[in-house]
């Protein structure tokens, strides 16, 4: 029996929601809030224009049309047909050249292995049934010296309150049952993997958000989102 690369289940609640990936104010709100600083964080720790990238679990296309658009050459890959078929449709439609894929981090880089300067996993690893093994995967298609961006939930009581209690039931920002507050990562967890990976983290920032302002601000927060950047000696 072969291993399970993907989750079946965690593919079936975003493939119900497809359709809604470029509505701003629809059930992907908050990755739209959030797209602008994660994009400014790559630029910032990276070189896009001309970099060879690799989103992985890029749904609707959001963050690797963004990339796209700041010179990188991307190839986005996911196991929901139609929240590809929702990034193809959005590229066209916006003369952005990004190549869309089928398919998952282990399996990617069965043939893929030292081919990226960069490599996003945002939003994703508490979605996958082992962590450290796609942050494997994507460490093995690093080219030397190449970036690993990552972003995730951190598994403490105040994310659960915040991500799944206000963002899923009272907020509504996502149907209930979007996140499994057991698969959330401890940053702690995260770097375990990274090292295990042979990667060395590099920075490791907060996404904290005002209820007041409606909007997310970088911070030295980490209880509920973060993302960070890691490197390939």
């Amino acid at each position: 029996m072969s291993e399970q690369r993907f989750d079946q289940d965690e593919i079936a609640k975003f493939e119900a929601m497809a359709e809604e990936w470029w509505d701003p104010r629809g059930k992907f709100k908050p990755l739209h809030q959030i797209n602008p600083l994660r994009l400014d964080y790559i630029a910032d720790n990276a070189t896009l224009p001309d970099a060879l990238v690799l989103d992985v679990g890029c749904g609707g296309g959001l963050l690797a049309e963004g990339m796209a658009a700041r010179g990188a050459r991307v190839t986005g890959i996911d196991r929901s047909p139609r929240a590809l078929g929702v990034a193809r449709t959005h590229a066209e439609q916006s003369g952005i050249q990004v190549q869309y894929e089928e398919n998952d981090a282990e399996t990617w880089a069965e043939s893929h292995a030292g081919h990226y300067d960069i490599i996003t996993c945002l939003e994703v690893l508490e979605h996958v049934p082992d962590v450290e093994r796609t942050v494997a995967a994507c460490a093995a298609m690093l080219k030397p010296g190449g970036h690993f961006f990552f972003a995730t939930l951190n598994r403490t009581p105040v994310a659960y309150l915040k991500a799944i209690i206000g963002a899923e039931y009272i907020l509504g920002w996502l149907p209930r049952g979007t996140h499994e507050y057991a698969n959330f990562i401890r940053p702690s967890e995260m770097h375990q993997a990274l090292r295990r990976a042979g990667l060395n983290m590099q920075n490791i920032r907060g996404m904290s958000y005002s209820i007041l302002a409606d909007r997310f601000s970088l911070s030295d927060d980490l209880s509920v989102n973060y993302l960070g950047v890691a490197v390939k000696p």
